[in-house]
């Protein structure tokens, strides 16, 4: 059971990261401290999307599953739980660039609405 329940709570961990690398850039407009978090996980994002590597938050996420005597699952958190929400037929690795592209643009938008902002 307390595996089980860490592997849900890196899950969570992983859904809020997600979110927070698509939006943070929004923090970034309210509070300039979150600046260099927002750029870090927003580049680190980038990365395992572009080099189409595994997060760690999904390999901890599987091993506790494991320990608890489920099975896990094949791929990544994307791959998973957000793919069949968004894309039915799968993904693909030109898709999977194409996410970290779009992810990148969007939050070069809200970077630049933030810096057209900023008190002169």
């Amino acid at each position: 059971m307390p595996y089980r329940l860490l592997a849900d709570a890196v899950l969570l961990l992983h859904f809020g990261f997600i979110l927070f690398v698509m939006f943070g850039a929004l923090l970034v407009a309210r509070r300039r401290r979150w600046l260099p978090l927002h750029l870090a996980a927003a580049g680190w994002g980038f990365l395992v999307e572009a080099s189409g590597a595994v997060c760690p938050l999904t390999w901890a996420e599987l091993s506790f599953r494991r320990l608890a005597g489920e099975a896990g699952y094949e791929g990544g958190f994307i791959d998973h739980y957000l793919l069949p929400l968004i894309y039915p037929a799968g993904l693909t690795r030109e898709l999977q660039i194409g996410l970290g592209i779009g992810v990148l643009a969007m939050n070069a938008l809200m970077y630049a609405w933030i810096w057209r902002r900023r008190p002169a």
